[in-house]
């Protein structure tokens, strides 16, 4: 009923009741003045005093109220210039009043009932508005649906949006969270600032539809850090540049607070956000994660805290990575032990000490070098550390009697045109073959495809180019390849864990293949400009072909055979592939290593056409000596 009647009052409607009201304030506010100085003495002892001053403050209330157009303010903008131009009317009506009582009345009334006079005004005019703007924000929001926003940043960008978003009718920014601890606990822009650490819960508890990033301060790759640990919160997250750059970018990068549709871009439905089991399996175990500080290894860290396993111990020989990582873990709040340990996987003395000193009983193996053309022209490296690496931790996890180890594997391994594929693949058979004589421990492997939002990977790069004005670079027209999020990749990674009888190689029904050219064709327009071609020579962004890079195939593949099993999941299915002999991998195996130790690219290049079988056009590899 008060929604209806608010509705169908006219804009002149609803200014002439706001200016009622400030006229039966500036007589309630006389009264009570007089009230409070003199008690009821002087109104009734010389009422035609009382009536003199009344019409003049009325008069000159209302005059200087119609003038500043203060009953025209609407509600929801009312802030400090309209209060100073209320105190300007007090002060006005007060210094008047006193004079003309003066010099009119025969009898004038005290100068301090209207000092006093004009104080109760505007305390009451100002909270009078106050209560109907909270009041009328209620009524409001009862009827259709506000946006509620959580803003990540309580620095001058929140707060600018914060006070901004204070007029929107369609938008209701609700709580502030800032990594900062100094702020943690006060209210600022009438938000109160909490910790991250308390995200999630505030998510549920204040119902919030999407996170603001405004935090234009920090660095590309720590807000995209930041993005990736809120993208399971089950609400949209855009990343917001400081109003100074708005107003001084050219207009083209305006569009980058749209966040990218990665739904749209998967070509198909995405996991569901909790698997069965995976929590279970974990809870409670020593756990070591190799790689942790990278993409992949990252985010595996983050979903096993919430598993609540024991002891966590993140391995990695970048210090960068190891130390965000583990500083991220540990403001998270949670009580799991997080042991950094910083070194090489190829060091076998390191990482059996790590095993032994943390009882380690489960191993997820996410290290490794990933970028095709990098290890293309470093190849005896890439196989240093892909295929010895993973040697080194699967022995001393079966050593140790560890439960489980899960190798994290990659599409580019099957039937592999570059080096970093066939290191993978290398890594697969060494895996498979430990499988076979592995009493104790459960090795299995997980091979999914591109994850959406790596270091490297199309979309940031993409993003980046748009925002420069283009051109978007495409290694080739036809080129596709499967998607996955980094979350899903996760999930994936530790399900299968929870499925692995030895030797198994899962892999995730990705749907179809995404053509690379639809996914910057998406982005571009998704970012409100149009593709630059032969259609359209007047378009924003340019789609340039640039030559595939070395090692890297048109399309990409899943699966060695033809032979699938089902598991508990039904986007999750078990390969059955072929695999070495303990004799054969034992040969292949030296071979390499002979390869790497005396720096000889031939015999590492004879070694992998022996053993691996390479995609067709799979070329011999250049070496960075």
């Amino acid at each position: 009923m008060i929604f209806d009647l608010s509705q169908s009052l006219s804009r002149a409607q609803k200014s002439w009741f706001v200016f009622v009201i400030d006229l039966c304030l500036i007589v309630a506010s006389y009264f009570i003045a007089a009230l409070l100085l003199s008690g009821t003495e002087m109104w009734m002892t010389v009422p035609a005093a009382a009536a003199t001053d009344l019409v003049v403050i009325l008069g000159v209330g209302a005059t200087l109220t119609a003038l500043l157009g203060l009953h025209r303010i609407r509600l929801a903008a009312y802030q400090m210039q309209g209060v100073m131009q209320s105190a300007l009317v007090a002060v006005m009506m007060a210094g008047t009043g006193a004079v003309a009582s003066r010099l009119i009345a025969v009898s004038p009334t005290p100068a301090h009932v209207f000092v006093v006079f004009g104080m109760v005004f505007l305390i009451l005019t100002v909270m009078a508005r106050l209560a109907l703007r909270h009041w009328m924000i209620w009524v409001f929001a009862g009827h259709g649906h506000r946006t509620r926003l959580m803003i990540y940043g309580a620095g001058q960008t929140g707060q600018q949006l914060a006070s901004a978003l204070t007029t929107d009718d369609s938008v209701t920014p609700v709580v502030f969270v800032d990594d900062n601890p100094l702020l943690h606990g006060h209210t600022i822009a009438g938000l109160r600032v909490h910790p991250s650490a308390e995200i999630h819960d505030l998510v549920n508890t204040h119902r919030i539809d999407r996170i603001i990033l405004a935090m234009p301060s920090v660095g590309a790759a720590a807000q995209g850090r930041i993005i990736r640990k809120l993208a399971d919160m089950g609400c949209e997250v855009h990343a917001l540049p400081s109003f100074a750059n708005l107003i001084a970018s050219r207009a083209t990068a305006l569009p980058a607070t749209k966040p990218v549709d990665l739904n749209a871009l998967l070509g198909r439905e995405r996991l569901e956000e909790e698997l069965p089991g995976v929590s279970e399996t974990y809870r409670g175990h020593s756990i070591l994660v190799t790689g942790a500080g990278g993409s992949i290894g990252s985010e595996i860290c983050r979903q096993l805290v919430a598993c609540k396993p024991d002891r966590l111990v993140l391995m990695d020989h970048s210090e960068l990575m190891l130390f965000e990582i583990d500083r991220e873990l540990r403001h998270m709040g949670s009580d799991v032990d997080i042991q950094p340990v910083l070194g090489s996987v190829c060091e076998r003395d390191l990482v059996t000490g790590v095993m032994k000193k943390y009882k380690v009983d489960t191993v997820l193996h996410a290290a490794a070098y990933k970028h095709v053309p990098l290890v293309e022209y470093n190849a005896l490296e890439g196989m240093r550390n892909n295929v010895l690496g993973t040697k080194v931790v699967a022995d001393a996890a079966r050593d140790a009697g560890a439960e489980r180890f899960i190798l994290v594997s990659t599409d580019k391994a099957v039937r592999p045109s570059s080096i970093m594929g066939a290191s993978k693949r290398f890594a697969e058979l060494l895996i498979q073959d430990l499988a076979t004589r592995s009493t104790r421990t459960r090795f299995s492997m997980v091979r999914f495809g591109n994850v959406l939002g790596s270091s490297g990977s199309v979309i940031p790069l993409f993003q980046e180019q748009i925002a420069r004005g283009g051109p978007v670079t495409l290694t080739h027209n036809d080129i596709t390849r499967y998607f996955m999020t980094i979350p899903e990749a996760v999930q994936l990674v530790l399900l299968a864990g929870t499925f692995a009888r030895g030797g198994d190689v899962f892999v995730l029904d990705m749907g179809k293949p995404v053509p690379i050219r639809d996914v910057a064709r998406k982005m571009i327009e998704g970012a409100g400009l149009s593709v630059r071609d032969r259609d359209n020579p007047d378009g924003d962004i340019e789609i340039r072909i640039t030559g595939l890079r070395p090692g890297e195939k048109l399309h990409e593949e899943l699966l060695i055979g033809s032979d699938m099993l089902t598991t508990p999941h039904s986007r999750i299915l078990r390969a059955q592939e072929d695999h070495l002999s303990e004799i054969e991998m034992a040969n292949a195996l030296n071979a390499l290593k002979q390869a790497i130790e005396t720096r000889d690219p031939k015999l590492m290049n004879q070694t992998l056409s022996k053993w691996i079988e390479r995609a067709d056009k799979a070329k011999p590899v250049i070496v960075n000596e």
